[in-house]
Parts: C-alpha cells; sequence; structure tokens
C-alpha cells in the first residue's frame, strides 16, 4: 500500500470579485479511493485544481508527498497532435527508434534512459483501458472524445504518479469506456480523489468526502469536508439515518417555539390583570401615595424578571430551532403537474424513415404515446445527431424524420437561455400567454421561489441553471409533449440528478434520452431501450 497522502492546512481561497471558496479548510485524504461528492458550486473542482497546483491559495498550504496526476473535467487537445505526444512518449519513442534504425548519437540513450520498454508498458496501459487498437502515430482528431478522456488518463498512468486526482471523468464515456475506467479505478494503488455524480464509479471507492457548509453562522460557499466511510450506498444510508434524526429534533424544536410563545403570551396576560388588580387594592385600601408607589415599583421589577425569564425561554428555543433547521438538508423535490403534456396511448409521437444520418447511421422507429426512450451507443455513433435530426436542426442525409407533437430539447451545453436576463424573462419569452403571477407559481414548483425568478441566469450555479433550463422548456407554450435529453446528468451533483428524477416522473409526456448513465436511465422508467451503433436497434434493459 502507498505511503502517499494529501494534507491541507488552514486553506483559504477566494475569486477575484472577493467572493470565498475556502476559509481555513483542513482536510487529509489517505491511501486508498475517495469520492468527493457536494452540491454544484461548493468548491470540488476548485479543490481538486487547488491541490493540483492549477490554482494559488490565498493562505494556509497544500501538502503532497510524492507526484500528482490531475485529469480536469474540461479536456481540450489539439486535435492534430499525435497519440504518443498527448501520451509523453513521443521524445522517448523517437529515441528508440532512431536507436534501433543505428544512429548512435549519445543523446538518443540519454532520452531513452532506463524506459526501453516503454512500447510495450504503453501497449500495457492502453488496453487496461480498452484502447489497445489505437495507433501511436495517429492523431487525436481522429479518435472519439471518450477515447480522448481515457488517452490523457493513459497518460498519467504511464507517469506512474503516487496521487491521481479525476475531475467527472466519466462524463462523455460510453459504456464500454466507462467500465474501462471503473476497472482503472479499481486496480489503483496509490491516493485517488474522485469528483463524480456517476453512482457506478462511486460505489468503487473506499470512502466519500462531503463538501458542504461549515454549519450555522457561516457563509455559502466557505467549506468544510466531512469523511464517511465506505462507498456510496453507505454514505446515503448513514445520512438517512442523520435526516430522519434531525428531522425528529427538528419537530421537537418547533413544538418548544410554540409552547414558548404560547408561555410568553400568557405571561403577559397575567402579569397585566396583576397589575391592574394591584392599582385597585392601593386606590381601595387608602394607601398613602408613597406606599403605593414602593408597592408598585416593587411589583414591576418582580413583573420585569418573569417576563424577561419567558423571554429567555423563547429566545433559546428559537436558538435550538434555527440549530435544528441547519441540521435538516434541503432536499426538496421538483413537483411537476403539467396535464397538457400528457400523450394518449395510441398518439403517434415521432417517426424515422429510412432515416440515414450525417453519421452514416441507419434509423427505422416508429413512436407512439408516452414511451420512454433510453439512446444509447458508442461515442461518436450519432445519438446526438439523431436528437438534432428530430428538431430540425440538422435534418438527416437521407430520408424523413418527423415529429407530430410538440416537443423540447434540452441540449448538452445548455445554451437554450439567454444568460443576460432573468429567467422569469426567459420564460415569458417562451410562454408569451402566460401572466408573470402564473409563472412564478409554476417556477416555485422548480424550487424557484421568492426573488430568485428574477436573478440573471448567468448568475446561477451550474445545477440551478440546469434547473432553469428544464423549467422554461417545461413551462413553455404550448406544453411539450416530447422531451429529449442529451446527456442530462454530465456536470450535475447527485441532488440535482435526484431532482431531475422527480421532475420526469411527474413528466407526462414522451421521453428520448441519450445517456451513458445506466443508474439514472434505470430510475426514470425507461420503457425501450435502443442502442445506435451503425444501426439503430433495440436491446434488452441494461
Amino acid at each position: 500500500m502507498s505511503n502517499a497522502r494529501i494534507t491541507c492546512a488552514r486553506l483559504s481561497f477566494s475569486w477575484p470579485d472577493g467572493t470565498p471558496v475556502f476559509e481555513d479548510l483542513d482536510l487529509a485524504f489517505g491511501p486508498g479511493r475517495t469520492g468527493l461528492t457536494g452540491l454544484n458550486g461548493s468548491g470540488k473542482s476548485t479543490l481538486l485544481r487547488l491541490i493540483a497546483g492549477r490554482l494559488t491559495p490565498a493562505s494556509g498550504a497544500i501538502r503532497t508527498s510524492g507526484e500528482v496526476g490531475y485529469l480536469p473535467q474540461s479536456l481540450t487537445l489539439d486535435t492534430g497532435q499525435p497519440v504518443d505526444r498527448v501520451l509523453g512518449i513521443d521524445r522517448v519513442r523517437a529515441a528508440l527508434h532512431a536507436i534501433e534504425g543505428g544512429d548512435p548519437d549519445e543523446a538518443h540513450f540519454e532520452t531513452v534512459g532506463d524506459d526501453w520498454d516503454v512500447e510495450e508498458r504503453t501497449r500495457a496501459t492502453l488496453d487496461q483501458l480498452g484502447l489497445g487498437g489505437i495507433d501511436l502515430d495517429r492523431t487525436v482528431g481522429q479518435v472519439s472524445g471518450g477515447e480522448t478522456v481515457l488517452l490523457r488518463l493513459a497518460a498519467l498512468l504511464l507517469c506512474r504518479p503516487e496521487v491521481l486526482l479525476l475531475d467527472e471523468p466519466t462524463n462523455n464515456l460510453d459504456l464500454r469506456a466507462r467500465r474501462r475506467l471503473c476497472q482503472a479505478v479499481d486496480a489503483w494503488p496509490g491516493v485517488m480523489v474522485v469528483v463524480s455524480h456517476d453512482r457506478e464509479l462511486l460505489e468503487r471507492v473506499d470512502r466519500i468526502a462531503e463538501l458542504r457548509g461549515q454549519g450555522p453562522g457561516q457563509r455559502r460557499g466557505v467549506g468544510a469536508v466531512r469523511v464517511f466511510g465506505g462507498p456510496l450506498s453507505a454514505y446515503e444510508e448513514t445520512l438517512a439515518v442523520e435526516q430522519e434524526a434531525a428531522e425528529r429534533t427538528l419537530r421537537a424544536a418547533e413544538a418548544d417555539v410554540k409552547r414558548q410563545k404560547r408561555d410568553l403570551t400568557e405571561a403577559h396576560v397575567k402579569l397585566a390583570a396583576r397589575a391592574r388588580n394591584g392599582r385597585k387594592a392601593a386606590e381601595t385600601k387608602g394607601l398613602p401615595r408613597i406606599v403605593a408607589g414602593a408597592l408598585q415599583r416593587s411589583a414591576q421589577v418582580s413583573a420585569g424578571k418573569h417576563r424577561q425569564l419567558h423571554e429567555d425561554r423563547l429566545a433559546g428555543a428559537r436558538e435550538r430551532l434555527a440549530r435544528a433547521e441547519e441540521a435538516v438538508r434541503d432536499d426538496d423535490e421538483i413537483r411537476v403537474d403539467l396535464p397538457h403534456t400528457a400523450v394518449p396511448p395510441r398518439r403517434a409521437v415521432f417517426t424515422l424513415r429510412e432515416v440515414v444520418l450525417r453519421s452514416g447511421a441507419r434509423a427505422d422507429l416508429a413512436v407512439h404515446g408516452p414511451e420512454r426512450i433510453a439512446l444509447t451507443g458508442r461515442n461518436g455513433a450519432g445519438k446526438t445527431t439523431l436528437l438534432r435530426a428530430l428538431t430540425g436542426e440538422l435534418p438527416p442525409a437521407q430520408g424523413e424524420a418527423a415529429v407530430h407533437v410538440p416537443l423540447r430539447h434540452l441540449p448538452q451545453r445548455l445554451d437554450v437561455l439567454d444568460p443576460e436576463v432573468s429567467l422569469l424573462e426567459n420564460v415569458r419569452r417562451l410562454a408569451p400567454g402566460a401572466r408573470e403571477q402564473e409563472i412564478r407559481d409554476r417556477l416555485a414548483r422548480f424550487l424557484f421561489r421568492k426573488a430568485r425568478p428574477d436573478q440573471r441566469v448567468g448568475d446561477l450555479s451550474g445545477g440551478e441553471r440546469f434547473r432553469a433550463t428544464l423549467a422554461a422548456l417545461m413551462l413553455a407554450e404550448p406544453a411539450p409533449q416530447l422531451l429529449l435529453l442529451d446527456e442530462p446528468t454530465n456536470n450535475l451533483d447527485l441532488a440535482s440528478v435526484g431532482r431531475l428524477t422527480s421532475a420526469l416522473a411527474s413528466y407526462q409526456g414522451a421521453l428520448l434520452i441519450a445517456s451513458h448513465d445506466v443508474p439514472f436511465l434505470r430510475t426514470v422508467g425507461i420503457t425501450r431501450w435502443l442502442s445506435l451503433d451503425g444501426e439503430l436497434t433495440e436491446t434488452e434493459p441494461l
């Protein structure tokens, strides 16, 4: 077992505009695989970039024992680069070939060093990741996006780092590539920290580290890490037990506040009655003014102490309620009731007749009623192209793609909304016939309450922007009876994935979801599984 370790001591970091991300954060990651989870915007990717040295902390210290390998979430490579350069072996490989060709230049031997088996080692690593057939002299532009991610991971593995940081590594990977990556995670011997929403991947880690706010009175975005032993399922079981206890405490605290309010009100009534009775008694008995005044002052002091006692009890009850509310997580679900999206069972939804896509794939398909269809297949097979053919954005090379009901498309890029105007204004543009209050009421069901619909879309977090886009599409006029979703869970945290699932559970129209996220697909009630790999075919449920 590796002795490598990551330690962060009193780590602080803020964005250039002054927004704090971490303040005095302490954490340590030891040997084994750690899944780093948390809400979108909590700072998971930022933390990896800090550990990798891509960002500089404002204060505090980051210590890593051993070399660090980092796979970022957004990976852009020069498409003209050869594969061996991406893998970092081009110089050693060129020197080896020169020596094998009879060139005795000493510089070649210095370049190779002890790495005489570099090509064999590279082939073994590529085989491990399912890339054994890739020619090292090919260019990056000749491999798929998913293969590019695996190539970059292979480059890291060839460097043999003691610490490996992976940021959403399964995004854009097809099922085969995901399985290969999961196998590489299983075999990892050192320190690994992986940011992911992928349930299958998070079931393979040794522990879950959750990045959250520090608690009552702390500003949002000032992080703290809490570690849970075991994989994702163990983490969720622990949270469920904690939340049940927290909700019981919350109910008790709410009852206590009500009781203390009632006691304070009753105390005010009693004290007022006692004061009236005291004045009457003084007048009836004809007490001297100085004696009556002393009795009155004594009664006021006593009454003040009594009132303060009840006010202190109420303040204490409110403080306990605030702590109880903080302990209960915000797990609101999206609740949507959109009857106009319903599709009758025999209604034709869309038809693909002898279609040949721009990618070369062929498709013949007829869909009726509120079917829920999963569209799977390898990267580059044409899944996104098929969705764009249905929207009319990219007509097929041959054949006919006909849609018979109102549809809306949620693309991977989430570029449906105007980032410069508010969410309310965006929805108003898509539903011009709806009244403002009606739009606000509907947005509240998507958890945009009070002043949140007035916020500029460009200022929303990643998870909020996804939820805003989904809300705008579902609330559009005419009501969409077909939703096309393209890799909808990419870059969503686990809470956002859960909210998407709850929204789709209440949607009554037809769904076509292009996704590699099998655990997510299993939760949304898929009725038909299709695979696109040269030709669109029906498959068994995954």
